[in-house]
């Protein structure tokens, strides 16, 4: 159903968010995307492209992960054994928070690791 600008503006986001998912992303490509962010993990130490297509799959699959923690610890799950133990220690209650600690215990990582190559 077609819904003119003024209509759309005067709906509850979720209302608008629901029409638009109907029309536009059929269940099995949902389902699909839902999948994916099940089995996403941080490839090799692209952290960065793993908080990306982490957020993206989050905008697609709200039902997912109903709850902001269960957001938190699924993003968690997926980033690298490196720094897994580390990001978890700083016990991060959103994404937000998650995000920034992750990449700031990436490139603490990184940077030891220039540094050791500096000296050898």
């Amino acid at each position: 159903k077609t819904v003119t600008l003024e209509v759309a503006q005067a709906l509850p986001w979720k209302t608008l968010k629901k029409m638009m998912t109907d029309k536009y992303c059929p269940r099995a490509k949902i389902k699909k995307l839902e999948t994916e962010m099940w089995e996403l993990k941080t490839k090799g130490t692209d952290v960065i492209g793993y908080s990306r297509r982490f957020y993206e799959l989050a905008l697609m699959c709200d039902r997912t992960f109903l709850e902001e923690s269960d957001r938190v610890e699924k993003y968690i799950g997926g980033v690298p054994d490196t720094i897994h133990d580390s990001v978890k220690a700083t016990k991060p209650k959103t994404m937000q928070e998650t995000i920034i600690a992750t990449e700031l215990m990436d490139k603490r990582i990184r940077d030891a690791v220039e540094n050791k190559q500096k000296f050898e």
